[in-house]
């Protein structure tokens, strides 16, 4: 699929960048945009020689300034249902990835743009950013996930007072709450996705997955289940060359060299 409203580039090391390049527009996403997202993390995920993502947006001003208004006032109730299904697929797909992203939060993330950034493993911002779930502003809510990993990151409490409010706050306050992970001056923000990255990328790939996979289980189904998840994880993990490699790397005191099997 060849794309007009993103950029997608692979480094050396295997980071994939998935850039929303539509800066003219804040990086809104429109259903051109969210269907190349989609080809993208795809694309990320089936591609071996990825190991890691960073998504973020083009320019300084804006990670992504939330929906196409213009798209968003004329859905009928059927569309707007449709349209919110099918944005959670794309973003559950993001999430389920069993490979590490960052979203390297640029500037405004708005709407569906902190949508997608909860989505990714974990968020670093610049300090000019601000986050926000503005849509009870335009008489809607949140339709791609905002309502429900909102409160998972940041508490009920809090959630509610973004949500109802619709108010933005700024990259500190939203590192004091937890809803971004570091945040660092706008020119070291790409270096410091990467930089997570390559911590996450230096340890045994399915080990990573699974990982990933038990909270995400834990998160959405109970402690119950969780554990459950967590216990077949381990014992799936025990089973692999890079389990033999780690514990063989640690017992001789050198640098393992997983291989992700």
């Amino acid at each position: 699929m060849s794309y007009s409203h993103i950029l997608f580039d692979v480094d050396a090391e295997g980071i994939a960048r998935i850039t929303v390049n539509r800066p003219d527009k804040l990086n809104a996403l429109n259903r051109e945009t969210m269907s190349e997202l989609a080809d993208a993390f795809t694309r990320a995920q089936s591609d071996a020689a990825v190991r890691g993502v960073v998504l973020t947006g083009a320019g300084e001003t804006a990670f992504v300034a939330g929906a196409d208004i213009n798209e968003l006032a004329v859905l009928s109730p059927i569309e707007a249902q449709a349209l919110s299904q099918r944005g959670q697929a794309i973003l559950r797909a993001l999430e389920c990835m069993p490979k590490p992203s960052v979203a390297a939060v640029n500037g405004f993330a708005l709407g569906g743009g902190l949508e997608l950034a909860m989505a990714c493993t974990i968020r670093i911002a610049s300090e000019n950013a601000k986050l926000g779930q503005p849509e009870v502003k335009l008489g809607i809510v949140p339709g791609y996930g905002g309502t429900q990993r909102l409160p998972r990151l940041v508490g009920r409490g809090r959630a509610l007072e973004m949500l109802l409010s619709g108010d933005p706050i700024d990259a500190a306050e939203a590192l004091r709450i937890g809803l971004v992970n570091a945040v660092v001056p706008q020119p070291e923000l790409l270096e410091r996705s990467r930089a997570w990255l390559r911590k996450a990328m230096a340890n045994g790939p399915r080990a990573v997955a699974l990982t990933m996979e038990a909270v995400d289980a834990g998160l959405n189904a109970g402690i119950e289940e969780g554990l459950r998840v967590e216990a077949m994880a381990f014992g799936l993990s025990a089973s692999t060359e890079d389990r033999r490699e780690g514990t063989r790397a640690f017992l001789e005191k050198r640098k393992p060299a997983f291989a992700g099997r």
